[in-house]
């Protein structure tokens, strides 16, 4: 676990949220549901994104009870109509949490379908335990899967798996998920969060300018390279934090 101490700490529902000085640990707290993402949770992440954007930090997405999301609330997507769909009530939301400044660890327990995969597929890095079941099923209840699995999958798996996925509405075993490169690592339970600390602890140690940087290259499309990452370099060259580092660097090799 992280030898960050903790932070402040809100638990009202329905994302309960642990706040450290350089992470925030954001848990979908709806068990009951298998943490099905409503109008209230959509909400949550807005506020949630607004103060990530306003204070950069890392985000670790979790569900509480063993599941990290069943998918959006089914007794209210049944409701929405056509102006719903087009107001992009999910898919704003999980594009705002896709294009936060600093990475998006998500610690995926269990279920994560429908919503819940795409808000996975939002995250930068993806990790998971050996029972998670992650894919988009909704075809089968006549819709599709619009808040973000038709353009996120293909970066992550190519265009013809991810065309395999959305088109059988077939789940990924955790196997075949790490396979496939939706998951990067698969632990144990008990050792999911832990890891994910970790993998924030290592991000927390680069600069987060640097950090910052990358992830905006990263999600640049294909013809705004290679300009972007000059342009990018060219700023970095000149901060004050490459000199520090640098100069650490060459005086560490020296001694």
């Amino acid at each position: 676990m992280s030898g960050v101490m903790r932070g402040e700490q809100s638990s009202g529902r329905p994302l309960r949220i642990e706040r450290r000085a350089d992470r925030v640990i954001a848990t979908l707290d709806r068990p009951e549901v298998r943490n099905a993402i409503d109008r209230a949770t959509v909400d949550a992440l807005h506020e949630l994104c607004a103060e990530l954007e306003a204070e950069p930090r890392v985000l670790i997405l979790h569900g509480a009870g063993g599941v990290f999301a069943g998918g959006a609330d089914i007794a209210q997507l049944r409701e929405r109509r056509a102006a719903d769909a087009r107001a992009g009530i999910n898919t704003a939301a999980f594009r705002r949490v896709w294009e936060l400044p600093m990475p998006v660890i998500a610690a995926v327990e269990g279920f994560a379908l429908g919503g819940g995969a795409e808000l996975a597929y939002a995250a930068d890095i993806r990790i998971g335990t050996p029972d998670v079941s992650i894919g988009n099923p909704e075809p089968a209840l006549g819709i599709i899967a619009a808040a973000g699995a038709s353009w996120l999958l293909p970066r992550l798996v190519g265009a013809g798996r991810a065309a395999e996925l959305l088109l059988t509405g077939r789940a990924l075993t955790a196997d075949e998920a790490l396979a496939w490169g939706v998951l990067s690592a698969v632990h144990p339970a008990d050792e999911l969060l832990p890891a994910a600390h970790a993998i924030a602890d290592r991000i927390a140690r680069l600069d987060p300018l640097a950090v910052q940087y990358t992830k905006r290259a990263l999600h640049a499309p294909l013809e705004a390279h290679p300009a972007i990452d000059l342009e990018l370099q060219a700023e970095l060259f000149e901060s004050p934090e490459k000199f520090r580092r640098m100069t650490a660097f060459l005086e560490r090799k020296r001694s």
